[in-house]
């Protein structure tokens, strides 16, 4: 896993993504604004994939399913969801 935790958020604790995010996911689309660490399937393996993938694959979000990474201003990739 290739998170950061940043306990200086007010709010609670901020997960990062800490690791290279490619341009494209597994089959091609582009990975822009947002991304998913998930498992396609329910036996599947993990990736990183795009909205459109995420959505072709009909994967899940959640604990051991996947969560959902959002590009921040300053470039970070911010957990949104999962």
């Amino acid at each position: 896993m290739n998170v950061s935790e940043d306990k200086t958020e007010p709010t609670g604790v901020c997960v990062w993504w800490s690791g290279d995010v490619p341009e494209r996911d597994l089959v091609g689309y582009p990975i822009t604004s947002v991304f998913y660490d998930a498992r396609i399937g329910r036996t599947g393996p993990w990736a990183i994939l795009s909205h459109a993938s995420f959505l072709t694959y009909e994967c899940k979000l959640g604990l051991g399913f996947g969560q959902k990474y959002r590009k921040q201003a300053d470039g970070r990739w911010l957990k949104v969801k999962g």
